[in-house]
């Protein structure tokens, strides 16, 4: 795997940015799962808002920030998770420290707000998330933890969060390591026949379609981190015989703690594309020995697979030969991304990731063809660089990457927590395939390039997105 030199590039991030070369896949020479690089502008968040985008879906949780109002207000609602039943979630509460807490402290700020919370609204689980300020100014948030569980008879749970001690990754440790602390007091040693699905947060009801999967399948489910979770589920998950890891940047830390504490195995999965929820079904059903659920993962694969031959196919020709560019958190997800832009017959000509580790890099080497860039925690300036560079036709990315593509003139599809339709399972490659066509070849990009009358091709392109 070679460098990639470019004057754009600063120096310490040379090593983060490379193309694959002489079919090269061993990943050496790839800096990744690192701080950022001061100065960068990284697309990354902070530890604080890591910590919060895996805890906010529980969906009668409340969620006190210990820290400034901006905070809160900044990951409110963070998740477009959907719940079918409390929706507690959807508020932020917050303690509002102000110059005076700081310099006095706020651990008395803190009490009061769980006094009120605990006393008006019954609650039966909070989280108390650490920011920036609390971690400069010292208040001991454990202790009152302790105090206000034992005083309400109800776990109030510190997230050790102050956003400049780590990065994102390290927010979802902390995330974790809450969830652990709930969940030890009911650990158990009988194990039932069924699942725990971590790191999906039912974006668009994606859990929902999985769990109706593994439904069809026999497969019960015995509680979802943290996609459409709530208390009474989570403190039964325990006993679960397998843990299924949907994201792996977020959970696999919780994944590996619940196997060494709790015995219960784990397997990584991904239900993005065809290909990927196949095997993902079947490698469930393989891991907790049952043939009967295998079978029918087979059976009902086949068929869903068979029903998009011919979809997937009259959007292909449309399709044929464009190139895109791909910047996601984790690596799972660009993985699952190349391979289902490859079915479109879509080239992959840059990918990259905020949160990928080093395999993933090695698998993502793998899958791309020669020249590609790889590149991880990138910034702004290295995206739109590339992408001139290498003719993108699309960015698929999130939320803060929109206003670049678009800026330069490039279709977007957005794969991130703010998106309203579900783009897992096989019901999500419909909706991702038609997404992607209605962007990539949408009109207007002739005219945003300046040469709708003079492009010859452009009355083909309308005419084709139309009749899709």
């Amino acid at each position: 795997m070679a460098q990639i030199e470019r004057v754009h590039v600063l120096d310490e991030r040379e090593k983060s940015i490379v193309t694959k070369q002489g079919g090269c896949c061993s990943g050496d020479g790839m800096s990744c799962d690192t701080d950022s690089v001061s100065g960068a502008v990284s697309q990354r968040a902070c530890v604080y808002c890591g910590a919060r985008v895996v805890l906010n879906p529980i969906t009668d949780a409340y969620h006190i920030i210990h820290g400034p109002i901006g905070c809160s207000s900044y990951t409110w609602d963070i998740r477009g998770s959907l719940t079918s039943g409390e929706d507690i979630y959807r508020n932020s509460f917050c303690t509002d420290l102000r110059e005076k807490d700081i310099i006095f402290g706020g651990a008395g700020k803190l009490t009061k707000a769980i006094e009120e919370l605990a006393e008006v609204q019954k609650p039966r689980l909070i989280f108390v998330y650490s920011t920036c300020i609390v971690g400069v100014i010292g208040d001991d948030v454990d202790s009152v933890c302790r105090l206000m569980s034992q005083k309400y008879k109800t776990p109030v749970i510190p997230v050790k969060s102050p956003g400049f001690s780590g990065n994102k990754s390290t927010g979802y440790r902390m995330a974790c390591e809450a969830i652990m602390q709930l969940l030890h007091p009911h650990k158990s040693e009988k194990k039932i026949e069924g699942v725990n699905i971590l790191g999906d947060y039912n974006l668009a009801g994606e859990m929902w379609i999985i769990k109706n999967y593994l439904k069809k399948i026999g497969v019960p489910v015995v509680a979802s981190f943290t996609g459409d979770a709530n208390y009474d589920e989570m403190i039964q998950s325990p006993a679960a015989a397998l843990n299924i890891v949907q994201c792996a940047g977020s959970s696999t830390y919780l994944a590996s703690r619940m196997e060494e504490e709790f015995g219960i195995p784990y397997i990584k999965v991904s239900f993005f594309g065809v290909e990927d929820t196949t095997n993902s079904l079947l490698r469930i059903a393989e891991a907790l020995g049952n043939e009967e659920a295998r079978e029918k993962a087979l059976k009902f694969c086949k068929a869903e697979t068979k029903k998009l031959e011919g979809f997937i196919e009259k959007y292909r020709k449309n399709l044929q030969g464009k190139k895109a560019a791909i910047y996601v958190g984790g690596g799972f997800k660009a993985i699952s991304l190349i391979r289902q832009f490859d079915v479109m017959g879509i080239k992959t000509v840059l990918v990259g990731t905020q949160t990928g580790k080093k395999e993933d890099y090695e698998i993502i080497e793998s899958l791309v063809d020669e020249d590609t860039v790889i590149l991880d925690d990138a910034n702004p300036a290295e995206l739109e660089a590339f992408m001139k560079e290498k003719g993108a036709d699309i960015l698929t990315g999130g939320v803060k990457e929109r206003p670049l593509a678009y800026k330069l003139g490039i279709a977007f599809c957005d794969h991130n927590h703010e998106r309203k339709h579900a783009l897992a399972g096989f019901e999500g490659v419909y909706n991702f395939t038609k997404e992607i066509n209605e962007s990539i070849n949408n009109p207007v990009w002739e005219y945003v390039k300046g040469n709708a009358y003079e492009n010859k091709n452009h009355v083909t392109c309308k005419s084709e997105y139309q009749s899709l």
